[in-house]
């Protein structure tokens, strides 16, 4: 390619509607171009990029035994509502109608498809396992798109599908996707780590999700830096930790706290420290037919983590309840407490409250609260117990009690064990060797193509612009001949690049009548992993610079030998990155 040729439309100024660094340089270097909110257009230097991404997907899938497939993006109404998702997926699924007013969704993901698909050829347990994969286009109707291609409304992913005979089956398939995994993002070059994880929309339980450490992720990682556990903020854990063990139970009583509404007002005023303290929150648990009113307890030094909180509830969202929903309840707005509600008001209590010895809480009327408030004396009641509360770092490690450490990540793979849930719904079933019928055991595994792109630009960039893995770079080598007008040079330029091209080196030639400072902004923006420049010295000595833009790293190589050269820096580079590379600022 030639660089005159290459349609790559540069911009100067950074956008202002980019927020982080990947969306910046996205734009910047002409990878993406926006055509609406949360919709981009991927132009020649971001799709091949994204083409590689995918090449390195495939090759990895096929290696454990995938087999590519393409499955429709407009699905049928009825198929969700086999499954049941139809009404529960919630506003993000994309929904329209035909001309004769039939129901369709646009794929924000594939379990029905490909469940419905095996379900009409694969009866018998000698056609099992089966690893069927696609990379295709999908549709979320995000209501508040971001960070570029991080989170946008119309995206690409890779989904891979495992049947199984049984559940030991199921493992060996999601050892083989989590081995898969790590080389992907290890021959992409990002930093990483796979951390247990929720399953969300998708179901089933069992998931983990492969994170690139990055200070913008919208995930937050929990870790041990003494131990292997790791998990996501949304079903990280700790060991519950009493309070006021082996004191007696002190009577109960009722003070009067005026404008006191919060833990941090409760703790001032009374001289406690807030973990002596239980707040009491309300909301609203919204189902398909309704929504239920639901008290939750927790410490006061504790947040909820209503991610927790929606799988325990089982349902389809939450809110807090409004003003007129609490005193409807019969208790005060920011006085809520445990003792004295109705017998139809479902109490939900962290793993901690009912470990507590005389805490104070709010006492449902207003300016007042309670003191030496005990569940285990009979105080209150407690409905259900569960581990509801927002892990944060700082707190005890559940497996060696060391303080937990915690970075940011965006989630580029999640990896999930959807047992029977929709083999069950669908009617998904195989015989077995002795005539018994049984549903197929699944697992579903995605990658997030342009996520995963998105990622590599934010842990490979510095103030001039993107720095490629050689693996993922839309080209290998920029040739800069400093000197448009020198005949001599820009023959010897021409040569070096056919010979790359040759070599099987993805080169682009930089011909056009700019000046040299120019071509170095746009290689250094673009991000050619090398470049290699030809000026007065190269005509004088015969020599070319090579230079590496990951570490600025210039070598003179004579002209003769420059194609060897960058061929072997290429395939150096390339073997760098085979190598797992997991994480390893933990060490």
């Amino acid at each position: 390619m030639r660089m005159s040729q290459l349609y790559a439309p540069t911009l100067r100024e950074v956008p202002t509607e980019a927020e982080i660094a990947s969306h910046q340089l996205m734009l910047r270097a002409g990878l993406i171009k926006k055509l609406a909110m949360g919709i981009y257009t991927y132009m020649p230097l971001g799709w091949r990029s994204m083409k590689k991404i995918e090449e390195i997907i495939r090759q990895e899938m096929d290696a454990q035994g995938g087999q590519e497939l393409f499955m429709p993006t407009v699905h049928p109404a009825e198929l969700w509502q086999e499954s049941g998702r139809w009404q529960i997926y919630g506003p993000e699924l994309w929904r329209v109608r035909d001309r004769h007013d039939r129901e369709f969704a646009l794929a924000p993901t594939h379990e029905e498809v490909i469940t419905s698909t095996v379900r009409q050829d694969i009866r018998s347990y000698k056609q099992l396992p089966l690893l069927p994969y696609q990379i295709q286009t999908k549709f979320r109707d995000e209501r508040r798109p971001r960070f570029g291609v991080i989170r946008c409304r119309e995206f690409i992913m890779k989904d891979l599908y495992s049947f199984d005979l049984d559940e030991a089956g199921l493992d060996i398939s999601y050892r083989k996707m989590h081995d898969a995994y790590t080389n992907i993002f290890s021959r992409c070059g990002l930093t990483f780590r796979p951390v247990a994880a929720d399953s969300g929309a998708i179901g089933g339980s069992g998931s983990h999700e492969f994170m690139a450490l990055s200070d913008v992720g919208e995930g937050l990682i929990l870790f041990c830096d003494h131990c292997d556990y790791a998990a996501t903020d949304e079903i990280s854990a700790i060991t519950p930790e009493p309070t006021g063990v082996g004191e007696d139970f002190l009577p109960i009583k009722s003070v009067e706290t005026p404008d006191c509404k919060t833990v941090e007002d409760l703790a001032r005023l009374l001289q406690v420290p807030a973990h002596r303290t239980v707040k009491t929150l309300c909301y609203m648990a919204i189902y398909a037919e309704e929504e239920r009113f639901v008290v939750v307890l927790l410490r006061g030094d504790r947040q909820v983590n209503e991610i927790k909180l929606l799988n325990h509830l089982d349902c389809l969202g939450l809110r807090f309840a409004t003003d007129d929903e609490v005193r409807a309840h019969g208790m005060e707005p920011g006085y809520c407490g445990p003792v004295g509600l109705k017998v139809d008001i479902p109490v939900i209590a962290d793993r901690e409250v009912p470990l507590m010895v005389n805490h104070e809480c709010g006492d449902g009327r207003k300016d007042f609260h309670l003191m030496n408030v005990n569940y285990q004396r009979g105080d209150y009641r407690i409905d259900e117990v569960a581990d509801i509360m927002l892990v944060q770092k700082g707190m005890a490690c559940p497996v060696c009690g060391r303080p937990l450490n915690a970075r940011r990540g965006i989630e580029v793979g999640q990896i999930f064990k959807l047992h029977t849930k929709y083999s069950d719904k669908l009617g998904c079933r195989y015989v077995d060797e002795n005539g018994q019928d049984h549903a197929m055991v699944m697992g579903c595994y995605g990658i997030g193509v342009g996520r995963t792109m998105a990622a590599v630009i934010e842990q490979h960039h510095d103030e001039q612009g993107v720095i490629w893995p050689i693996s993922v770079a839309p080209y290998e080598v920029m040739v800069v001949p400093v000197n448009d007008k020198d005949e001599w040079l820009t023959a010897e330029a021409e040569n070096l690049y056919k010979e790359l091209l040759r070599q099987g080196v993805e080169a682009v030639l930089d011909d056009r009548k700019e000046r040299p400072g120019v071509k170095f902004n746009d290689a250094d923006l673009l991000g050619f992993p090398i470049r290699v420049t030809m000026g007065k010295k190269c005509r004088e000595t015969g020599l070319a610079e090579v230079r590496v833009r990951a570490t600025g790293v210039v070598t003179e190589v004579p002209l003769a030998q420059v194609a060897a050269h960058v061929l072997g820096l290429k395939q150096e580079m390339l073997a760098a990155l085979a190598a797992p590379n997991p994480w390893p600022e933990l060490a």
